[in-house]
């Protein structure tokens, strides 16, 4: 925490820094406003009367920071571009010239977020469709002309692409990565509302099972914290080499593989789909087709968020999603090749092939307790729960896990502008 504390008053104290800081939290106050404009046609108050019935709905309210339970023009929140980005980085593997624009540096980088972009619109406009439809089966909307329908489905789409600028905004000129960010203020803007529900319920025979439930969020935030920080020190040592007159290379270092690679990624990638079955299965449920309508209740009792089969799904989404995304994000081939054209090798590991062998056995041995260990932790919090009959707690183990990773990146973004502007000083 002093470490923490530190880095924001260094931060601060640096006038370029500064400037991204409340930069940043300009977005975050123009972000919180649109959350609280309606989309017209909607009726609110049923709504909330939906809400308070559906601790789904009250789980997705929290990721969107308030915006669905006030249906605002983001009330999709950031899960259309989640995932466009799920659907572009799988199309990488299969397509080969998205997999070249992958290997092409900055400029590949940013045809792929352009095409992430143009994807998010269609995949918002659908989901804008399916909401519609959900309300309708719930009578929260009524028929429509086919104009207002329009500018309902309109509205929404647009407070996606909305919230997606701010987000390329934010990590293009303030601190972090702007999608993280942004789901990381609708989770912490929405966290007082969940505990001033909690403290309403409080009595002397719960009292002790709140405290039980604080102390494994805690020690559920001090894992998290853990897992990210973890390591795997690989040694490489660099062969001397004579150029003219000087020798260079002789000296050893560490090749730093950490247990979490992906950091938050995976848990968002979860979360967007996770969801999913659960959200069709309220659509169906009152299907007046006896097959549909009983599908549909068992889907919507075995992937509620309490139930079995919503935490397996979710463990294991988590699991293939650090392990997809670390595949992505680490090449141990590149890694290689760099290391053995630097003239550095790994004691005991011939440079190469079997080079890369080794830091892919070592990739999947750590990614995989990293991975088990995120899950693990994803779907704890609802265990606990159960235990302690605490349900009005609905942020889970997933928005611990974003909050902290996305405290921790962000410190350690604002740390490397703090470096980089004490080295051109030094530079200069």
């Amino acid at each position: 925490m002093e470490h923490i504390l530190s880095t924001l008053k260094n931060s601060w104290n640096t006038q370029e820094i500064r400037k991204k800081i409340l930069f940043t939290a300009g977005i975050f106050i123009l972000f919180r406003l649109f959350a609280h404009i309606p989309v017209a046609g909607v009726n609110l108050a049923s709504l909330h009367n939906l809400f308070s019935q559906n601790q789904l709905l009250n789980l997705l309210d929290i990721f969107s920071g308030g915006t669905l339970a006030n249906f605002s023009v983001m009330a999709l929140g950031l899960n259309p571009y989640i995932n466009a980005s799920i659907v572009i980085q799988l199309l990488t593997i299969v397509v080969p010239s998205l997999d070249a624009l992958m290997k092409e540096g900055e400029s590949g980088r940013m045809k792929i977020n352009q095409y992430t972009r143009l994807l998010t619109v269609p995949l918002a406009f659908g989901q804008a469709v399916a909401m519609f439809l959900l309300l309708r089966s719930q009578h929260i909307v009524g028929t429509m002309s086919p104009l207002s329908l329009v500018a309902f489905l309109v509205t929404m789409t647009a407070g996606t692409m909305i919230l997606v600028w701010f987000g390329e905004l934010i990590s293009e000129r303030g601190i972090g990565n702007g999608v993280s960010l942004l789901i990381f203020g609708g989770i912490v803007g929405r966290m007082p509302v969940a505990i001033s529900q909690t403290a309403s319920t409080i009595s002397g025979e719960n009292a002790m099972n709140l405290f039980i439930f604080l102390a494994l969020a805690i020690a559920v935030i001090a894992g998290v914290v853990l897992i990210n920080e973890a390591a795997r020190q690989i040694p490489v040592y660099y062969a001397k080499r004579m150029r003219g007159n000087k020798v260079y290379g002789g000296q050893s270092s560490h090749l730093p593989l950490k247990l979490n690679q992906a950091g938050v990624i995976p848990i968002i990638f979860a979360v967007s789909l996770v969801l999913f079955p659960s959200m069709v299965a309220n659509y169906f449920i009152n299907s007046t087709n006896p097959g549909i309508h009983n599908a549909a209740v068992w889907a919507a009792t075995f992937f509620s968020p309490n139930g079995v089969m919503y935490n397996v799904f979710y463990f294991l989404l988590v699991l293939i999603f650090t392990f997809f995304y670390t595949s992505v994000i680490v090449n141990p081939q590149k890694i290689a090749e760099d290391m053995q054209k630097n003239g550095g090798f790994i004691p005991g590991i011939r440079p190469g092939e079997r080079t890369t062998k080794y830091l892919n056995y070592v990739l999947t041995r750590i990614t995989l307790a990293g991975g088990a260990f995120l899950g693990l932790i994803a779907i704890f919090p609802t265990i606990a729960r159960s235990l302690t009959n605490v349900q009005t707690l609905l942020i889970g183990g997933t928005g611990i896990l974003i909050v902290v990773s996305v405290v921790l990146e962000t410190v350690k973004a604002m740390e490397a502008q703090i470096v980089m502007r004490n080295y051109d000083k030094f530079a200069n």
